[in-house]
């Protein structure tokens, strides 16, 4: 009798199946925060992950910009007109230096001397010429050594000049012909077309693609190096867990920081005007991450050292950069690129980042890409999860 009140009075137990999943959920989450410790203690990856979510992204966005800004001009006026006042009051900031006025004999030291990056050269009656309908040459030195504004700055001139000839030619009335079309420009997105908007997201993407696949990689890696694994081994985890711990822990720094990196760097730092929507683009890159996090995975079931990792890793990540669509239009590249580079997760995130926080697209307008990463995702994920077990099943 005692016993039958005793055994009423106890509480109702947790039914197996509802203990047995919280009890799984309970060990990855466990598991991840072993590495986030394990993480807080590697210095160098660290500073690597500041560094790419700072320093990386503005170098990127700034050190090679593709726009003229600022360029060393000088002029050899010889015409001293009306025309040629005006064709030097076109070439001004933020594209060009002031003009410095200099003789024929001054071009080639000053170029030599590293003053002039252009030498623009009016000849003599270049009016006179122009208003009687001749087609005379103006002469432009170039100082190429100087790469990334040599090979803009000459089209630069050649379409200010030819607007201000045109414009003087209208204004006297002196054009042999009316143009009956005139074609108005309208950028959008990037009305100014700065350089570094482009530069910083596309940093942002290739830093997490870089820094997902590293970290995952490593830390699968730093388990067999520190002797944890044999660890992992004896106790009751399963090779799924093991991965879920990875990729969520790992997904998370690589989260935050390119969240951090969006808002702080881009749009703070930087000064890009992004119209779309962070939001959805965290949303994709946590998808995006779901894959990138299981290459890495993958891996580091293949390597059995952090140089052999590395190697591998610089392998497969200079064609998923330059290959994304990122740097060079996915519709520029071979068909056979573009069939290659479609199962891959980066080109479907390219265009996907892009058209979020450029052009502000919706869920409705790229829900094709964010669908196609989801199903790159489970399939890497498949792998690596298949790799996994094989190899803890040969270390057991």
């Amino acid at each position: 009798m005692r016993n039958t009140e005793h055994s009423r009075s106890q509480p109702a137990a947790r039914s197996p199946a509802h203990y047995t999943v919280w009890q799984w959920l309970q060990t990855i989450y466990n598991l991840g925060v072993k590495e986030f410790n394990s993480l807080g203690r590697d210095v160098a990856l660290l500073v690597l992950i500041v560094f790419m979510f700072s320093g990386a992204i503005y170098s990127n966005a700034k050190a090679k910009p593709d726009a003229l800004n600022k360029a060393a001009i000088a002029v050899v006026d010889e015409d001293r007109s009306q025309l040629s006042h005006r064709l030097l009051d076109a070439l001004h900031e933020p594209y060009f230096l002031p003009p410095r006025l200099i003789s024929r004999a001054e071009i080639d030291s000053g170029m030599d001397a590293g003053q002039d990056t252009f030498v623009l050269n009016i000849p003599a009656g270049f009016q006179r010429d122009i208003e009687a309908g001749r087609q005379p040459g103006i002469q432009l030195n170039v100082d190429a050594t100087r790469q990334s504004q040599a090979l803009v700055g000459a089209a630069y001139i050649q379409t200010i000049l030819g607007e201000e000839i045109q414009r003087h030619l209208s204004r006297s009335s002196l054009t042999p012909q009316a143009v009956p079309v005139h074609l108005v420009q309208h950028s959008l997105f990037n009305p100014n077309l700065y350089s570094a908007w482009f530069g910083g997201i596309t940093g942002l993407i290739n830093n997490i693609t870089l820094l997902s696949i590293i970290l995952t990689g490593a830390a699968l890696i730093r388990e067999r190096e520190h002797g944890t694994i044999e660890h992992l081994l004896v106790m009751p985890v399963t090779p799924m867990q093991i991965m879920l711990s990875k990729v969520w822990s790992m997904g998370m720094v690589v989260l935050v920081g390119a969240f951090f990196a969006l808002q702080m760097m881009i749009r703070g730092v930087i000064g890009a005007q992004l119209t779309g929507s962070a939001t959805l683009f965290m949303l994709g890159a946590f998808v995006y991450l779901f894959a990138t996090t299981s290459i890495g995975i993958y891996m580091g079931t293949l390597a059995r050292t952090m140089p052999q990792f590395g190697l591998m890793a610089i392998l497969l990540l200079l064609p998923l950069q330059i290959l994304s669509g990122s740097i060079t239009p996915r519709e520029s590249m071979p068909e056979l690129v573009q069939w290659i580079m479609s199962a891959t997760p980066t080109l479907h995130f390219v265009s996907y980042a892009q058209a979020v926080l450029l052009r502000g697209a919706t869920f409705a307008m790229i829900w094709s890409d964010f669908v196609i990463m989801l199903a790159i995702g489970l399939v890497f994920f498949i792998f690596a999860h298949r790799r996994l077990c094989r190899t803890m099943g040969s270390m057991g």
